[in-house]
């Protein structure tokens, strides 16, 4: 492919609902383009973007795609995204790499949950936006109905561009009302139409439609609004007007086609590049140079500089980078810095991208999207730059759900860990990690299918197989009674030298988060010296095993205050060993108790659900600590046990039907209930080492 110039260059973003038709409307676009030899279909796994295994067992989007051509002597760089709520931290941070978006709503199903997440992004990124209603063609489609429900329910600014000709299978054609004409669909799916005279029938309907499009446009420009009142705008205002009122977020325009038929998506196509911004209309992207903010403008000119804001991993070509050009040009051998990692790297061939099919290009100048191999040390939010200019990013939320990860195999665990590394490069969504207490190795994402997704890469690309399951909860143990006067005695001879030691404490509970404290107080030489730290090694040693449920004891304090000792027979090990006896005789009289993790949450529920949320979070135990209105939504504030929480995900997004959402984190450890600890001991199994005997 040539190379083209930023303002012939259109970066749009698909955004949705899962199963909206996104992904059948790129597909008419790379077939209406000549990119494929074929139209592609989601549902039999004929898809360019949709490439993987999963997506094609699970007919969806699990991860963000591109596809590169021409059209219209521009280039538009496509970005299919995912809508399912699972996948939508990668749709997150590849929204920075457009302009603009094309939020794809059925005509059957109307606005949908994750319409209104994926908007809201839009709008807080300042990007153009419009809606394709999808699927006209389709049995109990109504394009009027999903227009009036995407303005009550989506977009206030939202105003037909198109209104259709037939319904369902008899969809036959649309009105152009910015240009009053009408294309009427030519047989066959490489979505061409014959261009005539709007249709007597529709003439009285899309006139009324074509004048609340143009009120609409001089009502976001007060120029053309006293032009407007004056008489007729001309078809270079309306035209210049609609691109401007887009930009500044002030109207977005509805379209209408079928992407399964690729009907209306070329129209959508050639919209695209008459009314999208191109890239040097962007605004200076925000970021930092030697950690001073500095703004860098989208200038062809100016410093080279790319965002990665996707990576792709082969098994056999290694990680495939995905860059955003914000300044000057990139070509092959471009030295850049990596200021994240304050590393440099050399570019390969920068090539285009149409989903896993990479052509060689000869450079990528500001604005365009590409793709370059095998980088030494980038990943997804990585910036690189002639001089070290670092973007600034969205901020991803915490991940929701965390699965332990295991396999019956234990010499492939560093195998598991290398496919992890390289699966979690793909998806800004996962964290892998280890338990500090359990020592379990972990992988958190948004909910349970994107986990499973994950693993399930990692088999296929890999050749490694883990099983998951809900990782183990980090309870700790601590007491709630103080016991006095303890003496702890380890005597043992067996011919020649042998060991003795003696101590005597007392043991209090302590404030929680405080740990385990030990004071000494002994005076006299009752104990040697060097013998007290061999006292607290040897408790600090049992308290890491537990003595109810196996888990360690905290939040206690220890005051020795006497002990015995034998001039030969005294050692080291001797006094660990009494100091260990000593405290294991004390636990069970100091009444001890099981701690667990208590969560500090954030949940957005839309307003309807409000009470089946609540009434979830109190089935688990949970505590409602304040609510707060923030639009259609209210935000509660709550806390809820770790070991409730690990399921929390699945029933919110059951509940409100994927629109709730939440954040938490650690807050506190608190005493578990007299019946959860009696279950949680038994279902531990533990039976108290001897090793202290």
């Amino acid at each position: 492919m040539k190379v083209f110039e930023s303002k012939d260059i259109r970066n749009v973003g698909l955004i949705g609902h899962k199963a909206c038709g996104k992904t059948s409307v790129a597909e008419a676009a790379l077939w209406s383009a000549g990119e494929n030899n074929r139209l592609g279909h989601t549902n039999d796994g004929t898809s360019v973007l949709d490439f993987e295994d999963e997506e094609h067992k699970r007919v969806m989007s699990v991860g963000v795609s591109v596809g590169s051509f021409e059209w219209a002597k521009a280039k538009i760089n496509l970005l299919d995204t995912p809508g399912d709520g699972n996948f939508l931290k990668d749709t997150r941070v590849a929204m920075q790499a457009t302009d603009g978006v094309v939020c794809v709503v059925s005509g059957k199903d109307g606005v949908e949950p994750m319409h209104e997440r994926v908007m809201g992004w839009a709008q807080e990124l300042k990007l153009a936006r419009a809606i394709f209603i999808s699927k006209i063609d389709a049995e109990n489609s109504d394009f009027q109905k999903a227009l009036t429900d995407v303005k009550e329910n989506l977009c206030k600014e939202a105003t037909a561009l198109q209104i259709p000709i037939g319904a369902e299978s008899a969809f036959k054609g649309v009105v152009d009302l910015l240009h009053e004409r009408a294309h009427l669909f030519k047989d066959g799916d490489k979505g061409e139409f014959e261009e005539t005279d709007i249709p007597a029938d529709f003439k009285s309907r899309a006139d009324e439609a074509r004048n609340a499009l143009i009120e609409d446009i001089a009502a976001a420009d007060e120029s053309l609004m006293e032009k407007y009142f004056e008489g007729t705008l001309t078809p270079r205002e309306i035209i210049e007007g609609l691109s401007k009122a887009m930009a500044e977020g002030a109207i977005v325009p509805v379209l209408c086609g079928s992407g399964t038929t690729n009907r209306g998506v070329r129209e959508l196509l050639d919209f695209v590049v008459e009314s999208f911004p191109n890239p040097l209309a962007r605004a200076a992207w925000p970021g930092r140079l030697d950690d001073t903010p500095s703004e860098r403008p989208a200038d062809p000119n100016g410093p080279a500089t790319g965002l990665v804001f996707k990576t792709m991993v082969d098994q056999h070509a290694g990680r495939i980078s995905v860059i955003r050009v914000l300044s000057g040009s990139l070509v092959s051998n471009t030295e850049l810095h990596n200021a994240g990692k304050r590393s440099t790297e050399r570019l390969g061939t920068p090539q285009r991208v149409v989903g896993k099919k990479l052509d060689a290009i000869e450079r990528a100048p500001t604005g365009d999207i590409f793709a370059v191999a095998k980088l030494k040390d980038v990943h997804t939010g990585d910036t690189l730059s002639a001089d070290g200019w670092k973007a600034d990013t969205v901020k991803l939320s915490p991940p929701l759900i965390a699965r332990a990860l295991s396999t019956s195999d234990k010499g492939a665990e560093d195998k598991i860990t290398d496919a992890l590394r390289r699966i979690v490069d793909e998806d800004p969504g996962l964290v892998v990690g280890r338990d500090e207490q359990t020592g379990e190795l972990l992988l958190s994402g948004s909910g349970q299918q994107h986990i499973e997704v994950a693993v399930e890469k990692m088999s296929r690309k890999f050749g490694v197989k883990c099983e998951l399951r809900i990782p183990r909860i980090p309870y700790l143990e601590t007491i709630t009674a103080p016991v006095k006067n303890i003496e702890g005695k380890h005597k043992k001879q067996t011919g020649g030298a042998g060991q003795f030691g003696v101590c005597f404490f007392d043991l209090f509970p302590a404030e929680r988060g405080t740990g385990f404290q030990f004071d000494d107080e002994i005076v006299g030489g009752a104990i040697p010296r060097q013998f007290i730290p061999s006292v607290q090694k040897g408790m600090e040693r049992s308290l890491a095993r537990g003595f109810i449920a196996g888990y360690p004891l905290t939040d206690l304090r220890v005051r020795l205050f006497d002990g015995k000792y034998h001039p030969v027979d005294s050692k080291d090990v001797a006094f660990q060993m009494a100091g260990a006896k000593g405290l294991k005789s004390a636990i069970p009289k100091a009444r001890p108790v099981l701690l667990e993790p208590i969560m500090q949450m954030e949940i957005v529920v839309p307003e309807e659900n409000m009470g089946d949320v609540m009434g979830d979070v109190n089935t688990r135990r949970g505590r409602v600590l304040g609510s707060e209105t923030q639009g259609k939504y209210t935000v509660v504030k709550a806390q809820m046990p770790l070991a409730e929480a690990q399921t929390f995900e699945a029933s919110l997004r059951a509940i409100t039907q994927g629109r709730g959402a939440f954040t938490m984190e650690h807050g506190h450890m608190e005493q578990v209930p007299p019946h959860a600890q009696e279950k949680i001991i038994k279902e531990s199994g533990f039976v108290a080492s001897d090793e202290d005997e």
